[in-house]
């Protein structure tokens, strides 16, 4: 069943998995692709996100924004959905990911993020610009 971020409440996040296939695992350098969506189409551009996941035509692991109030959310009208890849030095791995989230319709320029960028605490919301390995 599917559940709908614009409709979960108690939690920050909903998370998907690959099922099918093999990814290498998760690196001191990963990072993912940051898709910034208005809140009015997040469950449709979730849905593909999901889907794509579970098939095994993204990394391992996306997550997306729900309903819940977020503090590190810069606007309530828009929710980020996460598209995890293991090192973000792979940039053949990167791209490829990046060329699979533009047939899901993704075409816009979005960010990249290293892990060790959110864990150090980097968000735009408290001041801190350039953040992005990668912004195509």
């Amino acid at each position: 069943m599917q559940i709908n971020p614009s409709q979960v409440t108690d939690e920050y996040w909903i998370f998907a998995e690959r099922r099918q296939g093999t990814y290498p695992a998760h690196s001191k350098n990963g990072g993912k692709w940051l898709i910034f969506v208005p809140t009015r189409r997040i469950d449709n551009a979730w849905s593909k996100v999901k889907l794509a996941t579970e098939a095994g035509r993204l990394g391992e692991m996306s997550k997306v924004a729900t309903a819940k109030d977020n503090p590190n959310a810069t606007n309530s009208s828009i929710k980020v959905i996460c598209v995890y890849t293991y090192d973000w030095t792979d940039e053949e791995d990167v791209m490829r990911i990046r060329q699979e989230l533009r047939q899901l319709g993704i075409t816009r320029k979005i960010p990249y993020k290293a892990d060790e960028d959110t864990e150090s605490g980097k968000y735009a919301n408290q001041g801190t610009k350039r953040i992005s390995k990668y912004y195509i």
